[in-house]
């Protein structure tokens, strides 16, 4: 998510006037293995009543000489857990409520289990985007109004973020994703507890949002994920394109360093010295990494972890695991929006010199804004194609924005989800299911400048039919928006419970059948005001990244 539209985000859900009242005395309690737990009830948009769980601490908190170190499991406790309020969010700017312990997740149901019966429904497990160093599983941010409407269960969780969450030396003081061990330590806990919330531990879709859906692509391949999950929904990103992932990211542990007053020269001192500073500064020091207008939107990433002795989450390039057949067999859904990012390129207008910078310095600029590969021969190569397919020889104007705004597109998220749709559909014997959204609605991430009109469908835009977001309108049976909740959050649920979108024909989903993509049959279902079928999404732009990234050999 870009950085200046993300901290306008979070400071909305920050100061959201949006609050789950409860009256304590409709509190409930829910048994688990790790001990009692509270909750407090929601309501859907439909009126059902929620039994909600927020709070959840699922790892022991990630301080003190645990920080930069891997997840370790909670232990039990007695009395009673409360679980009526939000955790703390993951340190990052210009929000509250923001603490180093946040290893929190939300469990919401409409069913909890009675004596003798458990409702044993599907569990949605939801993973947040925000670039790897914003947003949190808050339910002003992701609340379950929609979904719940379905009968499933949901989970959203926190993860560590930034530095704090992603700091790779590439050797044994920071060897990289704890962000990532994070969710897989949040999946154990779900497999030994959901089912005291009517979840089934043997159904569980994972699924996430950008950087989400690049954790969710990744969850694929670790092998400390195995067993964990049984469907997978990778939406608007994926770490199978362009995105570099890389043996470290020593460089940016150097930048963090600095930019906290520490030494930067090797490993061990920065390590020891980062373990010294308050979350607060680390955290704080976000809008630092900014190295062109407010790019890179994608900083830290995920990386092949070397290996130490430590459990690694990703052993290979990513790519190279599928290709090898090295990766979980489930039912996937892969999704994009129309226009993704496109509008980011009106950023460069924000200061007089950026578009001129773009233009005389393109071979620089352009892999950290479009994310991929740096400083090499094929970098400059890639921009060179780049700017040649998408905006040709003259000079960058204002009237190269649209093409531009293309390519932020494409280069960010849209050839990332395309190559993982692509990818799956050639080796995944289980079914790859793929959409582009395009339905419009009175609200949007993104609107025309200075007017409340949406400007294109863009970068989370599908996520308002799926969480009620609470800086939007809460969608009611009255809105003309709300078939489309209807169709994504019964998709979603279908998809949870049998591992098909649309497992029959029905007048609600337009009478389609949704095709998976298979190899030459570049499949995809297209969601507007109605639903179709069609074919080779946005194939004159995605062929251009397909020549300039060839399937490695394995």
């Amino acid at each position: 998510m870009l950085k200046a539209s993300v901290l306008i985000l979070v400071l909305v859900y920050g100061a959201s006037s949006y609050h789950h009242h409860h009256n304590h005395d409709d509190e409930f309690l829910v048994s688990t293995p790790l001990g009692s737990i509270k909750g407090a009830p929601l309501e859907t948009a439909l009126g059902k009543k929620i039994y909600s769980f927020r709070g959840i601490r699922y790892a022991k908190a990630p301080i003190n000489e645990l920080r930069f170190q891997p997840p370790e499991p909670v232990e039990g406790w007695a009395g009673v857990y409360d679980a009526t309020k939000n955790g703390a969010l993951c340190p990052q700017p210009g929000q509250e409520n923001t603490s180093e312990d946040c290893l929190f997740l939300n469990v919401y149901t409409t069913q909890l289990p009675q004596k003798g019966s458990n409702p044993n429904r599907p569990v949605l497990v939801f993973s947040h985007p925000g670039g790897y160093y914003s947003w949190s599983g808050y339910s002003e941010a992701f609340g379950p109004d929609y979904l719940l409407d379905q009968d499933i269960v949901l989970v959203t969780l926190n993860y560590r973020l930034a530095s704090l969450g992603f700091m790779s030396t590439g050797d044994k003081f920071a060897p990289g994703n704890n962000g990532l061990k994070d969710h897989v330590i949040a999946l154990k806990w779900i497999k030994q507890n959901i089912a005291s919330f009517g979840g089934n531990p043997n159904l569980v879709t994972i699924s996430g949002y950008s950087a989400g859906g690049a954790t969710t692509s990744l969850m694929l391949v670790s092998p400390m994920a195995k067993g964990l999950f049984h469907r997978a929904i990778i939406m608007s990103g994926s770490s199978l394109g362009n995105w570099p992932v890389r043996p470290h990211q020593f460089e940016m542990a150097q930048k963090q360093a600095r930019f906290v007053n520490c030494p930067d020269t090797d490993s061990e001192s920065i390590y020891k010295c980062l373990k010294t500073k308050s979350a607060e500064e680390i955290g704080n020091s976000l809008y630092q990494f900014d190295e062109f207008a407010y790019d890179p939107i994608m900083m830290w990433l995920p990386v092949i972890e070397p290996d130490c002795g430590q459990e690694r989450f990703l052993t290979d390039d990513p790519v190279k695991l599928i290709l090898r057949g090295e990766f979980e067999r489930v039912p996937v859904m892969v999704t994009v929006t129309a226009e993704e990012f496109k509008y980011t390129a009106w950023n460069l207008l924000d200061n007089a010199t950026w578009l001129k910078e773009m233009d005389e310095n393109f071979e620089k600029v352009a892999p950290i804004s479009f994310i991929y590969e740096r400083d090499t021969e094929n970098s400059k190569h890639i921009s060179r194609e780049l700017r040649k397919a998408y905006l040709g020889d003259g000079p960058l104007t204002e009237k190269s924005l649209p093409q531009i705004g293309k390519l932020y597109a494409d280069g960010v998220i849209g050839f990332t989800a395309n190559r993982a749709a692509k990818l799956l559909a050639a080796k995944n014997s289980e079914p790859t299911y793929y959409y582009k959204f395009g339905y419009e609605g009175r609200y949007s991430f993104h609107y025309k400048q200075n007017t409340t009109t949406p400007e294109g469908v863009v970068h989370h835009d599908d996520l308002l039919y799926l969480f009620y977001i609470s800086r939007f309108p809460r969608l009611t049976p009255t809105d003309p928006e709300y078939k489309t909740v209807q169709k994504m959050t019964s998709m979603f649920k279908n998809f949870a419970e049998t591992g098909v979108p649309i497992p029959k024909v029905s007048h609600l989903l337009d009478d389609t059948e949704w095709k998976p993509i298979r190899p030459g049959h570049e499949a995809y279902l297209d969601i507007d005001e109605k639903m179709v079928m069609k074919e080779n999404l946005y194939q004159d732009r995605y062929s251009v990244w397909d020549r300039l990234y060839p399937w490695p050999k394995v």
